[in-house]
């Protein structure tokens, strides 16, 4: 008999506790650790930040649902791995012992490398689901006294669709709530032009972004170093490509959401072979880390080198369709080598984004994720709401029923249906 934990119950833990379970021998025992009891979903956190989703139509107790699958549940929260003893440590001290490990822990947000971001200072978030909560206790006294708002994702991030998604959610509250008129609003990002998205665009995200934000009357900053944040002001150092700064702008805001950049929890920072400097774990080809056979990760905690050189850092985002496709290679590869067997599979790094607007909205797909690409494509239109509104209910289903069908692949291989794409 083995112990698989999988250390983190976000998108990619859930998905890899009950593939793994399917894939590992009935003997084997699997155990799921989290620091929440509960499943969030994500993607669905910029709704909960206007109040058109409630944390408890987005939340799963874990539990129950684990447990009718002989899956193990632990809500706690690691303070350290020790990978030499293949062992995880508690803060109460208690340990727990692994033959595998997978580390699915999501990032640590980096609030405190930019003075006066984050919800502890002058900023919201949306990146997790008790962020956007609170963010929209912050909305709500905003639209008592309307003023400036700012939306981005500041320097290392690597996630922007989010950011996107806000500012046009925002923009479609506004205007239902007729004070869009009183509104000015700036979207800053670290990103080299409109759309990039840490990707070089996908289709012509380029076009359709930049059009969206002229069409609702939203000014932008690309290339955009936050330097600091005020409780109504911003600076944001603008950068040219040579690295130098060409202008710096004192950006007024009354409420503003900045997306953080991401580096590794604290209970596997500074592991020497583990870890690369920011934290992030590293990983071969088959998700295993090299030296500690034994551990595999999966999702926005891997290492993935960025794009290219940009003016500002940009990271790589890791998208639903990669992380799902993260999670199948990966318990492929624990069951090949549970049965004496190398590991052999690989995962594909699609990507497929619906990127709601409130009242419309852009969905591209980019197989693989990173270019050159077979498939190379964005499209926008009022399906895109509905569509992001039916996986949402789709996919908390099946966390609900413990089922394993690969929902990305899914969703992309409808859009391809419906709008004729080849692979």
């Amino acid at each position: 008999m083995a112990t698989i934990v999988i250390l983190g119950a976000g998108l990619g833990g859930v998905m890899m506790a009950y593939e793994m379970r399917e894939k590992a021998r009935k003997e084997d025992r699997i155990v799921v650790v989290s620091d929440k009891p509960v499943f969030q979903f994500t993607p669905s956190n910029p709704w909960v930040a206007v109040g058109w989703r409630a944390p408890a139509q987005i939340e799963i107790e874990l539990e129950s649902p684990l447990a009718k699958k002989n899956i193990e549940f632990m809500p706690q929260s690691a303070k350290r791995i020790r990978p030499s003893d293949n062992q995880i440590e508690f803060g109460d001290g208690e340990t727990l012992e692994y033959d595998f490990l997978v580390i699915a822990t999501g990032p640590e947000l980096a609030f405190d490398e930019i003075d006066g971001l984050g919800p502890e200072g002058f900023t919201q978030s949306i990146c997790t689901t008790d962020h956007a909560l609170k963010a929209h206790e912050a909305f709500e006294a905003f639209v008592k006294d309307p003023g400036p708002i700012v939306v981005g994702a500041a320097q290392g991030a690597s996630c922007f669709g989010p950011a996107y998604e806000f500012a046009f959610i925002l923009d479609t509250e506004l205007r239902r709530r007729k004070i869009r008129d009183q509104v000015p609003m700036t979207f800053v990002t670290s990103e080299p032009y409109i759309g990039h998205l840490g990707l070089d665009g996908v289709g012509d995200t380029k076009s359709l972004l930049e059009s969206e934000l002229r069409e609702r009357h939203i000014k932008w900053i690309t290339n955009a170093k936050i330097a600091r944040v005020e409780r109504e002001s911003m600076t944001v150092e603008e950068v040219g490509r040579d690295g130098a700064v060409v202008e710096t702008h004192s950006v007024d805001h009354k409420f503003s959401m900045i997306l953080p950049a991401f580096r590794g929890v604290k209970a596997v920072c500074d592991i020497e072979g583990l870890v690369n400097p920011r934290g992030f774990i590293l990983t071969d080809k088959h998700q295993r880390n090299g030296a500690y056979p034994n551990i595999f990760s999966v999702g926005v905690c891997i290492a993935i080198p960025p794009m290219g050189p940009t003016p500002v850092p940009v990271g790589v985002p890791k998208t639903g369709f990669m992380i799902e496709s993260m999670v199948t290679a990966t318990a492929e590869n624990i069951a090949e080598v549970l049965n004496g067997k190398p590991p052999s599979h690989e995962a594909t790094w699609n990507a497929v984004c619906l990127a709601d607007f409130g009242d419309g909205g852009v969905a591209f797909v980019a197989m693989p994720q990173i270019p050159p690409r077979n498939v190379n494509w964005a499209a926008q239109g009022k399906w895109v709401h509905m569509a992001k509104v039916g996986f949402e209910k789709y996919f908390l289903g099946k966390v609900r029923k413990g089922q394993t069908e690969p929902v990305y692949e899914k969703a992309v291989l409808n859009l391809m249906g419906v709008h004729k794409l080849k692979a």
